[in-house]
């Protein structure tokens, strides 16, 4: 049978997480976690699931998105893609009209699509967001992710799998064939990256029996969201300590001295001993956050994260040089679109962690890319989570990077977040602050029918009593 692809539908799901303040940050104050979420039918039988994270508004825009590159999609064989995954992720972010839209700045993430489960290939969706120098950004970017994702994960139910499996049995030489190296060769050639590749041979199989034994180092973001009370924040602090965690994030950037308090609050409760993040999303100014951030050495953070524009590259190196002497590192990169921006980023040694985002960039194989040029450097990746299944996804990539690519976990951890993982499948499972490694075939993202019809957006019964209330 040819496994033709016969139809893609797009729906808008939302979880009304504003209320209880669930993700608020210095920037974010009312996110309501939500997500493009994405059905590819096959003529098989086959069935693929993508979504693409947003907060809330505009995810009618993802919609639209992911609708006007279905064209591309619909029709194929799926033997015709995972044949050529390169090219197929060139098709989607080469198309000669909507590769134009780059008046829109998405700021969504985008699932990254696609994952295949062909011995012979591993990526999937692509898309990426500000091309530099070309034309795929905001919109554009959001729409290919979803149509690949799902397409991948077709083939991955057939060959009964989970992605993170799938990347870990691939040979050195499929694994670079699944890479698009445009626009990053001045930094990493394919034969470089093979040779990476090739090098972390030696030992993969103990550091798979290693993580499916104890599993891979997380830490937590949720119990210190900027918009929780004091008693909550204490609560929750308590809680997770008597779960085993030792590794956790507090949100600043609004108020300098309620950061100051809430900062000693949580190092009081974990103790010297224990890791501390700080997280401003984007909140300040280069000189601000340098300022802001040298007032809260004194809790000894290991970064901060993401302390002004995203954009802005020789900032962050300045924010990265001015407080090196205090033992403080910057992590960004779960607002980066694409693996220009990261070659960027490290050759100006404007950051110390790598924060791949898995909806972010619009793919496996562009996440790939970056997790082999973050080798080079040797700056370790410690992913963004959270929201609506990232958990679920960028569990499968550092187990990857782990086994074939770091060997290491020094100062490297994934981020935790514990919301919304009863609406899916197959949810992430986490051990004395770790992630086990998944066993069910895909990419983790296929979502409960009967959740999707609760919280689809305006129509599910969530939504209608919500709104009904929000009138009265």
């Amino acid at each position: 049978m040819s496994q033709k692809i016969v139809s893609l539908t797009v729906r808008d799901v939302r979880f009304p997480t504003s209320v209880e303040q669930h993700g608020s940050d210095a920037m974010h104050t009312d996110p309501d976690y939500s997500a493009a979420y994405v059905l590819i039918d096959t003529d098989s039988g086959l069935k693929g699931f993508g979504l693409t994270f947003t907060l809330g508004k505009g995810t009618e825009i993802v919609v639209c998105a992911v609708e006007a590159l279905a064209p591309l999609v619909v029709g194929k064989s799926l033997q015709e893609i995972v044949s050529d995954f390169r090219g197929f992720y060139r098709l989607l972010t080469s198309d000669g009209q909507i590769r134009w839209v780059r008046a829109v700045r998405s700021r969504e993430r985008s699932d990254p699509l696609g994952y295949c489960c062909s011995p012979k290939c591993c990526v999937g969706p692509v898309g990426e967001g500000r091309r530099q120098g070309g034309a795929v950004s905001g919109v554009n970017h959001v729409l290919h992710i979803n149509d690949t994702l799902l397409l991948t994960i077709c083939c991955h139910h057939h060959f009964l799998q989970p992605l993170w499996k799938l990347l870990v049995d691939m040979d050195p030489k499929q694994i670079v064939s699944c890479i698009d190296f445009r626009y990053i060769t001045d930094v990493l050639t394919e034969e470089e990256a093979h040779d990476i590749l090739v090098k972390a041979q030696e030992g993969k199989q103990q550091r798979e029996d290693e993580m499916l034994k104890g599993g891979y180092p997380a830490y937590t973001t949720s119990c210190a969201w900027l918009g929780y009370s004091d008693q909550q924040l204490q609560q929750l602090c308590t809680d997770a300590l008597q779960s085993g965690w030792t590794k956790f994030k507090v949100k600043v950037g609004a108020d300098l001295e309620d950061d100051k308090r809430r900062c000693c609050l949580i190092r009081q409760m974990i103790g010297p001993s224990n890791t501390l993040m700080i997280d401003a999303n984007q909140r300040w100014d280069v000189a601000e956050a340098i300022s802001w951030v040298s007032s809260l050495a004194e809790f000894n953070p290991l970064w901060i994260e993401e302390p002004t524009s995203p954009d802005d590259i020789l900032g962050h190196a300045a924010i990265s040089k001015a407080l090196a002497p205090l033992g403080i590192g910057v992590a960004t990169g779960e607002q980066c679109h694409n693996r220009v921006m990261f070659k960027q980023f490290l050759q100006a040694s404007a950051l110390q962690f790598v924060q791949i985002d898995s909806c972010r960039l619009g793919s496996v194989n562009e996440n790939l890319a970056v997790m082999l040029m973050a080798q080079k450097f040797q700056v370790p990746v410690c992913p963004h989570a959270g929201g609506v299944g990232l958990c679920e996804l960028v569990q499968h990539l550092i187990l990857f990077d782990y086994i074939c690519l770091s060997a290491n976990l020094h100062n490297r951890m994934c981020e935790y977040v514990d919301h919304l993982h009863e609406h899916f499948t197959s949810p992430v499972v986490i051990q004395d602050a770790h992630y086990m490694p998944p066993k069910d075939p895909g990419y983790s993202c296929e979502m409960l029918e009967s959740s999707v019809k609760r919280h689809q957006y305006p129509e599910g019964e969530v939504w209608k009593l919500h709104l009904t209330q929000m009138k009265t």
